[in-house]
């Protein structure tokens, strides 16, 4: 099984990435998030999850070792699959997410498509107990600050990137905006 490709990004498509390794090209998954920060003949590295199904051979790729550990809890759950999953990953940080299960919050779950009512709430109750939620930012208040960012004219990536950045586990929403409207503004 592959766990871990360094390579240079041979070609970007909408949802995945050829990756070449030594003269070989993996075509690899990776979320939307990170397949949009990624140049062609940049050197990267992947941490790899190998999905093997009778009629398909798959790797999905992450930047982070807790993108990979997230997504392997996501396919665990009944009825999400890895295109599920990595749809999810697309659609949020790994913060986002865990804070979302963690807080008992299904809604961001089902903005993304292909994930119903149901199943938003089967993510949340089967992987509650598995996440630590600790030290984690509130999910309601960073998707807010998120949709704000987006509203003001911000991309969703600019948006995202600058609240990974914030140290926001104790601020509400509105402080979360101004505190990312601050770094913005620095740029």
């Amino acid at each position: 099984m592959i766990s871990y490709l360094k390579g240079s990004v041979l070609s970007k498509q909408a949802n995945y990435a050829t990756v070449e390794t030594q003269g070989v090209g993996y075509k690899v998954f990776i979320p939307v998030s990170s397949l949009l920060e990624l140049r062609l003949e940049q050197e990267i590295e992947l941490y790899i999850r190998t999905y093997v199904r009778e009629d398909q051979f798959s790797l999905y790729g992450f930047l982070s070792p807790k993108e990979l550990e997230l997504f392997e809890l996501l396919i665990s759950v009944s009825g999400v699959g890895p295109k599920v999953a990595l749809a999810v990953l697309s659609g949020g940080t790994v913060e986002v997410i865990t804070s979302a299960i963690g807080s008992g919050d299904p809604s961001i779950f089902t903005k993304v498509s292909g994930v119903g009512k149901k199943t938003a709430e089967r993510i949340v109750v089967e992987l509650k107990e598995k996440i630590g939620t600790g030290d984690l930012k509130s999910s309601k208040d960073l998707s807010e600050s998120l949709d704000a960012l987006v509203a003001l004219g911000y991309s969703k990536l600019e948006a995202r990137e600058v609240l990974k950045r914030i140290s926001s586990k104790d601020l509400d929403s509105g402080s979360i905006i101004k505190e990312a409207l601050r770094v913005l503004g620095k740029r």
